[in-house]
C-alpha cells in the first residue's frame, strides 16, 4: 500500500493519477471527509487524518508499505513556525512506528541551510526528523511551485503590474509545476533505491525564468501588457498580511524571499542530482488566467 499524505494538494493528486494510472494501491489521507469521493472514484483507499493528530496518523499509516511526505501549511496560523515543526516530529514518530520501507518527503531548495531561510527551516527540520528512519528515504527537495503565482493574476490583469518579491527583477530563479513535483515523487516512491543513506533529488522545471519573462508570459495570455514592479522589502509584510497570511506566517515568507535574493535558495552544490519536469510556465500561465476568468 502506497500511503499519500497531502493528497488533496496539487503535488499529492499528481502523485496518484500517476500510481492509479500504473494500478499501484493507494491510500489517501485527507483532512475533509467532504473530498472524499472524489479520492474514491479514483481508485484510492481513504484516511481521515488531520496529520498533526498523531494517533490518527498512526492508523493512517498502518499497513504502508511506501509513504509520500508533505509538511501541511497553515498560514492563518498566530504561531505558524511552531505549528509546522510540531507536525513534522509528529509525522517523524509515526514513520518511525510504521512498518513503510520506502519514504518520499518533498522538500524545498535551500532545505540544506540551518538559520536563516524562513518558512525554508521547516524543511530543514523535516530533513533532520527523517534521516534516523529505518526506511529508505528521499528527499525531493523542490523550487518554487509556479502555481504561486496564481494569486498575482487577477492583480496583474486589473492594473498591468505584476509584483514581486524577487529581486532584482532580472534574476533568473528555479521554479517548477506542483504537478511535476507530484509526478517525480510518485516514480520516486516506486523506484528501488540502493544504499542506507537518505538520497537527495532536487526538482525543478525545464529552464528558469526571470520576473520579466513571467511578467510578458501572463501578458500574452492576459491580452495586455503586464510590467513587473519590484515590491520594496519594507511592504513584504504588510502586503502578505492583507492576503490573508497572519503576522507570523508572513514573517516566514519574507524571510525566505530575502534568503532568495541573496542566492541562498537554489540545488546544494555537490548534493544529490536534479530532475527537470516538463511544463514550462507558459502552460502554467495558461491555466492560471483561465481559471482566473471562470
Amino acid at each position: 500500500m502506497h500511503v499519500i499524505l497531502g493528497a488533496a494538494g496539487k503535488a499529492g493528486r499528481s502523485a496518484i493519477r500517476v500510481l492509479r494510472a500504473a494500478n499501484v494501491p493507494v491510500r489517501a489521507v485527507l483532512r475533509d471527509p467532504a473530498e472524499a469521493e472524489a479520492f474514491v472514484a479514483a481508485g484510492c483507499e481513504v484516511a481521515i487524518a488531520d496529520i498533526s493528530d498523531g494517533r490518527a496518523l498512526a492508523q493512517a499509516l498502518s499497513g504502508a508499505r511506501a509513504v509520500q511526505v508533505i509538511c501541511p501549511v497553515d498560514t492563518r496560523l498566530p504561531d505558524a513556525g511552531k505549528a509546522m515543526i510540531a507536525t513534522v516530529e509528529t509525522i517523524g514518530e509515526a514513520l518511525r512506528a510504521s512498518e513503510a520501507q520506502t519514504v518520499v518527503a518533498i522538500s524545498d531548495y535551500g532545505a540544506q541551510h540551518d538559520h536563516g531561510t524562513g518558512v525554508t527551516l521547516v524543511f530543514h527540520h523535516l530533513e533532520a526528523c527523517l534521516r534516523d528512519l529505518s526506511a529508505k528515504v528521499t528527499f525531493l527537495r523542490s523550487a518554487e511551485h509556479m502555481q504561486n503565482w496564481a494569486r498575482l493574476v487577477g492583480v496583474a490583469a486589473s492594473t498591468g503590474i505584476l509584483p514581486s518579491m524577487h529581486h532584482p527583477l532580472s534574476k533568473r530563479f528555479p521554479t517548477v509545476s506542483a504537478m511535476d513535483v507530484g509526478a517525480e515523487a510518485a516514480e520516486l516512491l516506486r523506484a528501488p533505491q540502493l544504499g542506507t543513506a537518505p538520497r537527495i533529488v532536487h526538482i525543478e522545471g525545464p529552464q528558469r525564468y526571470s520576473v520579466l519573462d513571467l511578467a510578458a508570459i501572463l501578458g500574452r495570455h492576459l491580452g495586455r501588457d503586464v510590467r513587473a514592479e519590484e515590491l520594496p522589502q519594507r511592504k513584504w509584510v504588510p502586503t502578505l498580511m492583507r492576503a490573508g497570511l497572519s503576522e507570523s506566517y508572513a514573517v516566514l515568507v519574507a524571510d525566505v524571499f530575502a534568503a532568495h535574493n541573496a542566492g541562498r535558495i537554489d540545488m546544494e552544490a555537490g548534493a544529490g542530482e536534479i530532475r527537470r519536469g516538463s511544463t514550462g510556465f507558459d502552460e502554467v500561465a495558461a491555466s492560471l488566467v483561465e481559471v482566473g476568468r471562470k
